[in-house]
This record gives C-alpha cells, sequence and structure tokens, in this order.
C-alpha cells in the first residue's frame, strides 16, 4: 500500500493551493486520481490553469517515486507484559504439525493393529515404506496423556518437546508429565 502522506505532500508542493486547505479537501479538489507502477506514483491532478489561462504540458501529473514494501515482512514474537520464568517457550509451528500428524498416524495404525489379526508392525511397515522401529516409535505416541495430546493441538507444549522425545515416554499418563517435568494440566 502507498503512503498517503506522502501523495498528500507531494500534492501540496506542486500545487500550492492559495488558501488553507485540510487534507480531504486537497484530495478532492485537486486529484483526479492515483496510478501505482512498480516503481512510481503517478498522482493525475484534476484540470489547473495558470495564472495566465495557459495549461502547461505535463501541470496536471506528478511522479513520486516508490516501491512496494516487502511481502514477507520481518516477524517479531509478543511475549507476554508479565514474562514470567515458568511459562516456557511455545513448540514451534513445524514441530507442532508433525506431531500432530504422528499422533494421528499412531492412532490409525494402533487401530489397524486392533482391528485386523492380520495386521502386524512389519505388514505396516511395508505398506508404509518405513522401518519397523518408525511404526513402533509412532504407535507409543497413541498412549500419550490426553492432556498432553490438548496442549500438543493448542500449540502450549513447551519448546523443545517434539517426536523423538515424546516417543520414549512411559504408558503411564501420570509420569509422562513426571519424566516430562510438567505439572499436569
Amino acid at each position: 500500500m502507498f503512503r498517503s502522506r506522502q501523495v498528500i505532500q507531494s500534492v501540496r508542493d506542486h500545487v500550492k493551493p492559495p488558501e488553507a486547505i485540510d487534507d480531504r479537501g486537497l484530495v478532492d479538489t485537486y486529484v483526479a486520481r492515483v496510478e501505482v507502477r512498480l516503481n512510481r506514483l503517478i498522482v493525475e491532478l484534476n484540470q489547473t490553469e495558470a495564472a495566465n489561462g495557459s495549461q502547461p504540458k505535463g501541470a496536471n501529473t506528478v511522479h513520486i517515486p516508490w516501491s512496494k514494501t516487502s511481502p514477507t515482512r520481518r516477524r517479531e514474537i509478543l511475549l507476554p507484559a508479565d514474562p514470567s520464568p515458568h511459562r516456557p517457550r511455545p513448540i514451534r509451528s513445524e514441530t507442532k504439525a508433525t506431531l500432530i500428524a504422528a499422533i494421528a498416524q499412531g492412532r490409525r495404525w494402533l487401530k489397524e493393529l486392533i482391528e485386523d489379526p492380520a495386521a502386524t508392525t512389519e505388514s505396516i511397515a511395508t505398506g508404509a515404506q518405513c522401518s519397523v522401529r518408525k511404526v513402533n516409535m509412532t504407535i507409543s505416541l497413541a498412549f500419550l496423556a490426553p492432556d498432553l495430546v490438548k496442549a500438543a493441538i493448542d500449540g502450549h507444549l513447551p519448546h523443545g518437546l517434539g517426536i523423538a522425545r515424546l516417543c520414549d515416554l512411559p504408558i503411564e499418563w501420570a509420569r509422562q508429565h513426571q519424566t516430562l517435568g510438567l505439572a499436569t494440566y
């Protein structure tokens, strides 16, 4: 988006209105249109005549150097007003997405093992084109405490808790919290 202040000041400098006029009145009175180009703004002015009645060529346009701001602007992390040492940094969004997908995959594979008597971790690994170890580790995520799964979905797990760390947790939910050093949610 272009800067309206820049356009208004350029129009004021070019037109030099004889009377004091507010910004809105200046635009309504003198600006016909603003054209946005790649490297400049072209402000087309309403027809204004010189004191002698002549219309100089190019007098009804103002060219303003301009460049578009980058669409990938720098992002900052906003911290709460009262940063508490008890609130750990949240899990990264990429890690969160991967973890949630792995939990869902582990639950699907566990369901397959329970419902299909012919299913084995080896057959699942062959079908998924991965190792038996990966299948076993992913299935272990199906046994995460529900509040840990909810915290993962909400993005409230502490930074550093990813698939590798959560796969090795004990089955008991209370011990999972204890192992991770987290309070029960």
